[in-house]
Protein backbone atom coordinates (compact mmCIF):
# COMPACT_ATOMS: atom_id res chain seq x y z
CA UNK A 1 0.00 0.00 0.00
CA UNK A 2 3.13 2.62 0.93
CA UNK A 3 4.75 1.62 -2.44
CA UNK A 4 1.25 1.88 -4.49
CA UNK A 5 0.83 5.46 -2.73
CA UNK A 6 4.13 6.55 -3.37
CA UNK A 7 4.78 5.60 -6.64
CA UNK A 8 0.93 7.55 -7.18
CA UNK A 9 2.87 10.23 -5.65
CA UNK A 10 5.41 10.30 -7.90
CA UNK A 11 2.80 10.78 -10.42
CA UNK A 12 1.03 13.19 -9.25
CA UNK A 13 4.19 15.04 -8.63
CA UNK A 14 5.42 14.18 -12.38
CA UNK A 15 2.23 15.23 -13.93
CA UNK A 16 1.83 18.41 -11.72
CA UNK A 17 5.27 19.96 -13.13
CA UNK A 18 4.66 18.92 -16.44
CA UNK A 19 1.53 21.14 -16.25
CA UNK A 20 3.67 24.18 -14.85
CA UNK A 21 6.63 23.87 -17.79
CA UNK A 22 3.45 23.63 -19.99
CA UNK A 23 1.98 26.96 -18.35
CA UNK A 24 5.75 28.44 -18.88
CA UNK A 25 6.01 27.20 -22.23
CA UNK A 26 3.05 28.84 -22.59
CA UNK A 27 3.51 32.32 -21.61
CA UNK A 28 6.71 32.43 -23.21
CA UNK A 29 4.98 31.74 -26.53
CA UNK A 30 2.51 34.70 -25.47
CA UNK A 31 5.29 36.87 -24.66
CA UNK A 32 7.35 36.45 -28.04
CA UNK A 33 3.42 36.64 -29.56
CA UNK A 34 3.11 40.11 -28.13
CA UNK A 35 6.40 41.76 -29.28
CA UNK A 36 8.72 42.98 -31.67
CA UNK A 37 12.33 44.23 -32.39
CA UNK A 38 11.82 47.79 -33.32
CA UNK A 39 14.46 50.51 -33.90
CA UNK A 40 15.41 52.33 -31.00
CA UNK A 41 18.48 53.84 -32.62
CA UNK A 42 20.19 53.94 -35.75
CA UNK A 43 22.73 56.06 -38.14
CA UNK A 44 23.18 56.13 -42.06
CA UNK A 45 26.67 54.36 -43.44
CA UNK A 46 29.15 55.74 -45.43
CA UNK A 47 32.54 55.56 -46.93
CA UNK A 48 34.61 57.70 -44.40
CA UNK A 49 36.14 60.47 -46.21
CA UNK A 50 39.92 61.01 -45.51
CA UNK A 51 39.87 63.89 -43.64
CA UNK A 52 37.20 61.88 -41.24
CA UNK A 53 39.30 58.56 -40.79
CA UNK A 54 40.53 57.10 -37.25
CA UNK A 55 43.13 59.71 -35.59
CA UNK A 56 46.65 57.43 -34.54
CA UNK A 57 46.47 54.77 -33.22
CA UNK A 58 44.16 53.81 -35.45
CA UNK A 59 41.51 51.31 -35.13
CA UNK A 60 43.47 47.43 -35.65
CA UNK A 61 43.93 45.76 -32.52
CA UNK A 62 43.05 48.75 -30.42
CA UNK A 63 39.82 49.97 -28.51
CA UNK A 64 37.17 52.38 -29.44
CA UNK A 65 34.36 53.58 -27.09
CA UNK A 66 31.56 54.85 -29.08
CA UNK A 67 28.68 57.20 -27.54
CA UNK A 68 25.05 56.92 -28.23
CA UNK A 69 21.68 58.27 -27.05
CA UNK A 70 18.72 55.65 -28.22
CA UNK A 71 15.01 56.66 -27.67
CA UNK A 72 12.40 53.63 -26.92
CA UNK A 73 13.43 51.23 -23.96
CA UNK A 74 13.31 47.26 -23.18
CA UNK A 75 15.59 44.60 -21.19
CA UNK A 76 15.93 43.17 -24.65
CA UNK A 77 18.53 43.77 -27.25
CA UNK A 78 20.58 42.92 -30.98
CA UNK A 79 23.21 46.09 -32.37
CA UNK A 80 23.94 46.40 -36.15
CA UNK A 81 27.64 46.57 -37.61
CA UNK A 82 27.99 47.78 -40.61
CA UNK A 83 31.29 46.93 -43.45
CA UNK A 84 29.01 47.97 -46.24
CA UNK A 85 31.73 50.18 -47.75
CA UNK A 86 34.69 48.50 -47.06
CA UNK A 87 36.48 46.38 -50.10
CA UNK A 88 38.51 44.47 -46.77
CA UNK A 89 37.19 42.15 -43.82
CA UNK A 90 36.95 43.79 -40.42
CA UNK A 91 37.46 41.52 -37.48
CA UNK A 92 35.60 42.69 -34.23
CA UNK A 93 37.39 40.18 -31.40
CA UNK A 94 35.11 41.70 -28.60
CA UNK A 95 32.12 43.96 -28.16
CA UNK A 96 30.00 45.27 -25.45
CA UNK A 97 27.33 47.75 -24.37
CA UNK A 98 27.16 49.31 -21.08
CA UNK A 99 25.34 52.26 -19.65
CA UNK A 100 26.95 55.46 -19.74
CA UNK A 101 28.00 57.66 -16.21
CA UNK A 102 30.03 60.40 -17.84
CA UNK A 103 31.75 61.24 -20.18
CA UNK A 104 34.15 57.91 -21.11
CA UNK A 105 33.15 56.44 -18.08
CA UNK A 106 30.41 53.30 -17.47
CA UNK A 107 28.71 51.75 -15.37
CA UNK A 108 31.04 48.80 -15.56
CA UNK A 109 28.25 46.72 -13.45
CA UNK A 110 25.76 47.29 -16.72
CA UNK A 111 28.70 45.95 -19.04
CA UNK A 112 27.66 43.31 -21.14
CA UNK A 113 29.79 41.54 -23.69
CA UNK A 114 27.47 40.77 -27.15
CA UNK A 115 27.71 37.35 -29.04
CA UNK A 116 27.44 36.43 -32.91
CA UNK A 117 26.31 33.33 -33.73
CA UNK A 118 26.93 32.54 -30.02
CA UNK A 119 30.80 33.46 -30.07
CA UNK A 120 32.20 36.66 -28.78
CA UNK A 121 34.40 37.38 -32.29
CA UNK A 122 33.26 38.26 -35.34
CA UNK A 123 34.91 38.99 -39.30
CA UNK A 124 32.53 41.53 -41.05
CA UNK A 125 32.77 40.77 -45.22
CA UNK A 126 34.03 43.35 -47.82
CA UNK A 127 30.30 44.78 -48.05
CA UNK A 128 28.68 43.49 -45.12
CA UNK A 129 27.25 43.81 -42.10
CA UNK A 130 26.31 41.84 -39.15
CA UNK A 131 23.59 41.43 -36.47
CA UNK A 132 24.56 40.43 -32.84
CA UNK A 133 22.63 37.93 -31.37
CA UNK A 134 19.65 38.98 -28.76
CA UNK A 135 21.05 39.93 -25.50
CA UNK A 136 19.49 40.77 -21.79
CA UNK A 137 20.35 44.18 -21.04
CA UNK A 138 18.32 46.96 -19.35
CA UNK A 139 18.34 49.42 -22.49
CA UNK A 140 16.48 52.68 -20.57
CA UNK A 141 14.64 55.12 -22.88
CA UNK A 142 16.59 58.38 -23.99
CA UNK A 143 19.78 57.01 -22.23
CA UNK A 144 23.14 57.10 -23.55
CA UNK A 145 24.84 53.75 -24.14
CA UNK A 146 28.63 53.05 -24.84
CA UNK A 147 29.51 50.24 -27.64
CA UNK A 148 33.09 49.57 -26.87
CA UNK A 149 34.71 47.39 -29.45
CA UNK A 150 38.49 45.80 -29.09
CA UNK A 151 39.11 45.32 -32.93
CA UNK A 152 41.73 43.16 -34.43
CA UNK A 153 42.64 43.32 -38.00
CA UNK A 154 40.29 46.39 -39.85
CA UNK A 155 40.32 47.90 -43.37
CA UNK A 156 42.26 50.56 -44.67
CA UNK A 157 39.25 52.04 -46.34
CA UNK A 158 36.66 52.47 -43.29
CA UNK A 159 32.81 52.44 -43.11
CA UNK A 160 31.26 54.94 -40.83
CA UNK A 161 28.74 58.05 -39.88
CA UNK A 162 31.65 60.92 -39.91
CA UNK A 163 28.37 63.11 -38.66
CA UNK A 164 28.14 61.76 -35.06
CA UNK A 165 28.24 65.36 -33.47
CA UNK A 166 29.18 63.45 -30.37
CA UNK A 167 32.76 62.12 -29.10
CA UNK A 168 34.34 58.68 -29.66
CA UNK A 169 37.54 57.55 -27.60
CA UNK A 170 40.44 55.30 -28.63
CA UNK A 171 42.70 53.31 -26.90
CA UNK A 172 45.07 51.51 -28.03
CA UNK A 173 45.09 47.21 -27.31
CA UNK A 174 42.81 45.44 -25.64
CA UNK A 175 40.92 47.89 -23.64
CA UNK A 176 37.37 46.37 -23.84
CA UNK A 177 36.65 46.46 -19.82
CA UNK A 178 38.00 49.70 -18.44
CA UNK A 179 35.50 51.67 -16.77
CA UNK A 180 36.89 54.99 -18.38
CA UNK A 181 38.70 55.74 -21.63
CA UNK A 182 41.33 58.20 -19.42
CA UNK A 183 44.20 59.07 -22.12
CA UNK A 184 42.37 58.61 -25.15
CA UNK A 185 42.65 59.72 -28.10
CA UNK A 186 39.07 61.97 -29.43
CA UNK A 187 37.45 62.06 -32.11
CA UNK A 188 33.77 62.93 -33.33
CA UNK A 189 32.96 60.31 -36.03
CA UNK A 190 30.93 56.87 -35.46
CA UNK A 191 32.73 53.69 -36.85
CA UNK A 192 31.36 50.72 -38.21
CA UNK A 193 28.38 51.21 -35.71
CA UNK A 194 24.75 50.89 -37.38
CA UNK A 195 21.55 50.20 -35.00
CA UNK A 196 20.06 49.23 -32.25
CA UNK A 197 16.90 47.34 -31.71
CA UNK A 198 15.12 46.64 -28.62
CA UNK A 199 12.36 44.44 -27.88
CA UNK A 200 9.47 45.87 -27.22
CA UNK A 201 5.26 45.57 -27.05
CA UNK A 202 3.29 44.78 -30.09
CA UNK A 203 2.63 48.33 -30.47
CA UNK A 204 5.40 49.64 -30.40
CA UNK A 205 6.59 51.00 -33.92
CA UNK A 206 9.10 53.65 -35.19
CA UNK A 207 9.83 56.53 -37.36
CA UNK A 208 12.15 57.02 -39.75
CA UNK A 209 13.85 60.05 -40.56
CA UNK A 210 15.65 59.87 -44.44
CA UNK A 211 17.46 63.77 -44.57
CA UNK A 212 20.87 65.43 -45.08
CA UNK A 213 23.09 67.63 -42.36
CA UNK A 214 19.75 69.22 -41.12
CA UNK A 215 18.60 66.13 -40.17
CA UNK A 216 22.40 64.89 -39.17
CA UNK A 217 22.44 67.60 -36.83
CA UNK A 218 25.40 70.43 -38.45
CA UNK A 219 25.08 73.50 -35.96
CA UNK A 220 23.71 71.43 -33.01
CA UNK A 221 25.66 70.82 -29.89
CA UNK A 222 28.64 68.29 -29.72
CA UNK A 223 27.53 65.72 -27.27
CA UNK A 224 24.38 67.65 -26.32
CA UNK A 225 22.10 65.32 -28.57
CA UNK A 226 19.84 68.16 -29.59
CA UNK A 227 19.21 67.56 -33.40
CA UNK A 228 16.00 68.36 -34.12
CA UNK A 229 15.39 64.71 -34.09
CA UNK A 230 16.39 64.15 -30.90
CA UNK A 231 13.94 66.79 -29.62
CA UNK A 232 11.01 65.12 -31.54
CA UNK A 233 12.54 62.01 -29.63
CA UNK A 234 12.38 63.52 -26.20
CA UNK A 235 9.17 64.64 -26.86
CA UNK A 236 7.41 61.30 -28.06
CA UNK A 237 9.14 59.88 -25.23
CA UNK A 238 7.43 62.08 -22.71
CA UNK A 239 3.73 62.03 -23.70
CA UNK A 240 2.14 59.25 -22.69
CA UNK A 241 0.12 57.85 -25.84
CA UNK A 242 3.86 57.71 -27.96
CA UNK A 243 6.14 56.74 -25.51
CA UNK A 244 6.92 53.72 -27.73
CA UNK A 245 7.74 55.08 -30.67
CA UNK A 246 11.80 54.88 -31.55
CA UNK A 247 13.32 57.83 -33.64
CA UNK A 248 15.88 56.70 -35.99
CA UNK A 249 17.63 59.46 -37.41
CA UNK A 250 18.90 58.74 -41.60
CA UNK A 251 20.91 61.69 -41.93
CA UNK A 252 24.08 61.76 -44.28
CA UNK A 253 25.76 65.69 -44.04
CA UNK A 254 26.17 66.50 -47.69
CA UNK A 255 23.75 63.64 -49.06
CA UNK A 256 21.90 63.86 -52.51
CA UNK A 257 18.54 62.80 -53.52
CA UNK A 258 19.15 61.74 -56.70
CA UNK A 259 22.72 62.07 -58.02
CA UNK A 260 26.44 63.58 -56.48
CA UNK A 261 26.68 64.75 -53.03
CA UNK A 262 28.44 63.01 -49.83
CA UNK A 263 27.27 59.39 -49.60
CA UNK A 264 25.03 56.96 -51.47
CA UNK A 265 22.26 58.95 -52.68
CA UNK A 266 19.00 58.65 -51.06
CA UNK A 267 17.30 56.61 -53.91
CA UNK A 268 20.48 54.55 -53.41
CA UNK A 269 20.22 53.63 -49.99
CA UNK A 270 16.79 53.65 -49.40
CA UNK A 271 16.47 50.27 -48.90
CA UNK A 272 18.77 49.49 -46.36
CA UNK A 273 18.72 52.89 -44.37
CA UNK A 274 14.73 52.97 -44.67
CA UNK A 275 13.14 49.84 -45.50
CA UNK A 276 15.54 47.46 -43.77
CA UNK A 277 14.70 49.12 -40.27
CA UNK A 278 13.46 47.40 -37.49
CA UNK A 279 9.39 48.34 -37.22
CA UNK A 280 8.84 51.38 -39.02
CA UNK A 281 5.70 52.76 -39.52
CA UNK A 282 6.48 56.16 -40.35
CA UNK A 283 8.59 57.82 -42.74
CA UNK A 284 9.89 61.54 -43.16
CA UNK A 285 11.21 62.97 -45.75
CA UNK A 286 13.37 65.82 -45.40
CA UNK A 287 15.92 66.12 -48.40
CA UNK A 288 16.83 67.95 -51.32
CA UNK A 289 18.74 70.97 -50.57
CA UNK A 290 21.36 69.91 -51.85
CA UNK A 291 20.75 69.14 -54.89
CA UNK A 292 19.09 72.40 -55.99
CA UNK A 293 22.31 74.03 -54.48
CA UNK A 294 24.17 72.59 -57.65
CA UNK A 295 21.31 74.16 -60.11
CA UNK A 296 23.47 76.52 -62.56
CA UNK A 297 20.92 77.33 -64.56
CA UNK A 298 16.93 78.08 -65.22
CA UNK A 299 16.38 74.70 -67.51
CA UNK A 300 18.62 72.76 -65.15
CA UNK A 301 16.14 74.03 -62.23
CA UNK A 302 13.30 72.70 -63.77
CA UNK A 303 15.20 69.66 -64.46
CA UNK A 304 16.44 69.30 -61.06
CA UNK A 305 12.74 69.85 -59.43
CA UNK A 306 11.09 67.00 -61.93
CA UNK A 307 13.82 64.62 -60.68
CA UNK A 308 13.19 65.38 -57.46
CA UNK A 309 9.53 64.83 -57.27
CA UNK A 310 9.70 61.39 -59.43
CA UNK A 311 11.86 60.48 -56.80
CA UNK A 312 10.14 61.60 -53.89
CA UNK A 313 7.37 59.29 -55.52
CA UNK A 314 9.49 56.35 -56.06
CA UNK A 315 9.92 56.89 -52.26
CA UNK A 316 6.41 56.92 -51.51
CA UNK A 317 5.57 54.44 -53.36
CA UNK A 318 8.45 51.81 -51.88
CA UNK A 319 7.18 52.37 -48.48
CA UNK A 320 3.41 52.13 -48.94
CA UNK A 321 4.31 48.65 -50.06
CA UNK A 322 5.60 47.80 -46.71
CA UNK A 323 2.75 49.89 -45.04
CA UNK A 324 5.26 52.82 -43.99
CA UNK A 325 3.69 56.32 -43.96
CA UNK A 326 5.07 58.80 -45.62
CA UNK A 327 5.27 62.26 -44.25
CA UNK A 328 6.90 65.25 -46.98
CA UNK A 329 9.04 67.91 -45.11
CA UNK A 330 9.39 71.37 -47.19
CA UNK A 331 12.75 72.35 -48.04
CA UNK A 332 14.11 75.10 -45.32
CA UNK A 333 14.66 78.90 -46.89
CA UNK A 334 18.03 79.71 -48.15
CA UNK A 335 18.19 83.32 -49.20
CA UNK A 336 21.75 84.78 -48.33
CA UNK A 337 22.97 81.51 -48.19
CA UNK A 338 26.11 80.25 -50.44
CA UNK A 339 23.45 78.47 -51.93
CA UNK A 340 21.13 81.40 -52.93
CA UNK A 341 20.25 81.83 -56.72
CA UNK A 342 17.07 82.97 -58.64
CA UNK A 343 16.89 79.73 -60.49
CA UNK A 344 17.36 77.59 -57.54
CA UNK A 345 14.81 79.90 -55.53
CA UNK A 346 12.47 78.47 -58.49
CA UNK A 347 13.59 74.88 -57.99
CA UNK A 348 12.70 75.05 -54.49
CA UNK A 349 9.62 76.61 -54.78
CA UNK A 350 8.35 74.57 -57.19
CA UNK A 351 9.43 70.93 -55.07
CA UNK A 352 7.76 72.59 -51.94
CA UNK A 353 4.29 73.54 -53.93
CA UNK A 354 4.32 69.75 -54.87
CA UNK A 355 4.92 68.35 -51.17
CA UNK A 356 2.51 70.81 -49.82
CA UNK A 357 -0.55 70.48 -52.79
CA UNK A 358 -0.01 66.91 -54.74
CA UNK A 359 -1.78 64.75 -51.93
CA UNK A 360 1.27 62.05 -52.94
CA UNK A 361 2.34 62.35 -49.40
CA UNK A 362 0.35 60.87 -45.74
CA UNK A 363 0.89 64.45 -44.32
CA UNK A 364 3.05 67.35 -45.07
CA UNK A 365 5.72 68.83 -42.09
CA UNK A 366 5.96 72.17 -42.98
CA UNK A 367 9.70 73.23 -41.98
CA UNK A 368 9.80 76.38 -44.23
CA UNK A 369 6.80 77.94 -42.58
CA UNK A 370 8.01 77.18 -39.32
CA UNK A 371 11.57 78.15 -39.79
CA UNK A 372 10.85 81.13 -42.51
CA UNK A 373 11.14 85.00 -41.48
CA UNK A 374 7.67 86.44 -42.18
CA UNK A 375 9.42 89.88 -42.94
CA UNK A 376 10.85 88.18 -45.78
CA UNK A 377 9.47 84.62 -46.42
CA UNK A 378 12.58 83.32 -48.43
CA UNK A 379 14.97 83.61 -45.27
CA UNK A 380 15.39 82.11 -42.21
CA UNK A 381 14.68 83.21 -39.11
CA UNK A 382 17.57 85.58 -38.06
CA UNK A 383 17.93 84.07 -34.50
CA UNK A 384 17.50 80.11 -35.66
CA UNK A 385 20.18 79.77 -38.11
CA UNK A 386 24.10 78.81 -37.43
CA UNK A 387 25.40 82.26 -39.54
CA UNK A 388 25.29 80.81 -42.73
CA UNK A 389 21.28 81.25 -43.75
CA UNK A 390 21.17 77.60 -44.25
CA UNK A 391 21.83 75.19 -41.34
CA UNK A 392 19.41 75.71 -38.21
CA UNK A 393 21.34 76.61 -34.94
CA UNK A 394 20.43 75.06 -31.52
CA UNK A 395 17.17 77.17 -31.21
CA UNK A 396 16.56 76.34 -34.65
CA UNK A 397 16.23 72.64 -34.49
CA UNK A 398 14.72 73.07 -31.05
CA UNK A 399 11.95 74.64 -32.82
CA UNK A 400 11.68 72.37 -35.77
CA UNK A 401 11.34 69.09 -33.02
CA UNK A 402 8.86 70.56 -31.34
CA UNK A 403 6.71 71.83 -33.89
CA UNK A 404 6.17 68.31 -35.37
CA UNK A 405 2.61 67.04 -34.54
CA UNK A 406 2.57 64.04 -32.28
CA UNK A 407 -1.20 63.75 -33.78
CA UNK A 408 1.35 62.10 -36.66
CA UNK A 409 2.00 58.81 -34.85
CA UNK A 410 -1.49 58.11 -33.12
Amino acid sequence: MRIRLKNTLFLFAGMLIGILLMGCSGTKSLSDKNSVWVGSWSTAPQLVEPHNMPPAPGLTDNTIRQIVRVSIGGDMVRLRFSNAFSKSPVEMKSVAIAQVSEGSSIDVSSQKVLKFNKTVSVTMNPGGEVFSDPLKFNLKPGSLIAITIHFGQTSPDVTGHPGSRTTSFILPGNNISSADFSGSVKTDHWYVIQGIDVKASKNSKAVAILGNSITDGRGSGTNKQNRWPDILSAKLLANESTKNIGVLNLGIGGNCVVRGGLGPTALERFDRDILSQSNVHWLIILEGINDIGGIKSREEAEKVSTELIQAYQQMIDKAHSKGILVYGATILPFAKSFYNTPERQIARDKVNDWIRSSGKFDAVIDFDKIMRNPNDVKTILPDMHDGDFLHPNEAGYKRMGENVDLGLFK
